[in-house]
């Protein structure tokens, strides 16, 4: 490591005018920052730690949909009743997500502002249409993600919570890299309120995306033979060591189908 200022703000308010100031980082989990800062990947002179403001914890019900504050870390939603209770996918989701130690220390509104392209949280963002909760606005999922690594966040932002809609059905299945348990792919499978179907992708391309073949044809068979049926264009989508394009196209209605399943 180097030398760094290190800030702990106790208000979202106090982090912003820090954040302001110095060009720093912001610190949520640190399951990302830290593992680049020492690899040198990012050098911040500034790390404004945001464990210490409370107004960015908790998880609630409100009307019709969960509210999970961006510090909430993954092991939290995992164990929460609420969330068990109202959207269990997002509970098996944040289970899946790394080891303990990862699961323990890694939150919510982190992933969603690394947006890493593997990353879990994104698929269910998009999938169940949620709106990222920020300092200055609300975003819907939409507009959320931009790109790898790239969200619609600005520089004097931070995300405060993530509202999610109860869905009528929805699961999460990945299928995951053994090493990391990133995503080699990823599929969120939701029929939402309003009976419309949206599937979201992660692991497979550069950034999370809606698989509109497979939800058009869920939309008239929300059946896992509907799903497996489906096909995915695999000309955008990832060629790696791991796996290239048209495996991960072949994995993509394979895990919708298993989500489905699940689901119910």
């Amino acid at each position: 490591m180097y030398a760094i200022e290190y800030h702990k703000p106790k208000s979202v308010a106090d982090a912003v005018s820090m954040l302001a100031k110095s060009g720093g980082k912001a610190l949520a989990g640190g399951q990302s920052l830290v593992a680049a800062m020492k690899l040198r990947l990012a050098q911040p002179g500034t790390v404004v730690d945001l464990s210490g403001i409370a107004e960015l914890a908790g998880i609630k019900k409100d009307g019709n949909a969960v509210v999970i504050g961006a510090m909430a870390r993954h092991a939290q939603v995992a164990a929460s009743d609420v969330v068990k209770n109202a959207i269990p996918s997002l509970a098996a989701l944040a289970e899946g997500i790394g080891d303990r130690q990862v699961r323990n220390m890694g939150t919510l509104g982190g992933a969603l502002a690394n947006n890493d392209p593997a990353a879990d949280w994104p698929a269910a963002v998009l999938a169940l249409d949620a709106t990222v909760h920020t300092n200055k606005r609300k975003i819907t999922a939409s507009d959320f993600f931009k790109g790898m690594y790239e969200t619609a966040l600005a520089a004097d932002e931070i995300i405060t919570a993530v509202s999610f809609p109860v869905p009528k059905k929805a699961a999460y299945a990945k299928f995951p890299n053994p090493a990391s348990r990133f995503a080699l792919v990823g599929v969120f499978v939701a029929q939402l309120g309003d009976g419309s179907v949206r599937v979201a992708v992660t692991g497979a391309a550069s950034s999370v995306f809606r698989a509109t073949s497979l939800e058009a044809a869920l939309g008239k068979s929300f059946t896992a033979d509907a799903a497996k049926g489906a096909k995915v264009d695999a000309s955008k989508l990832n060629n790696d060591l791991h796996g290239n394009s048209a495996y991960r196209a072949h994995l993509i209605p394979v895990m919708a189908a298993r989500a489905v399943a699940a689901a119910g």
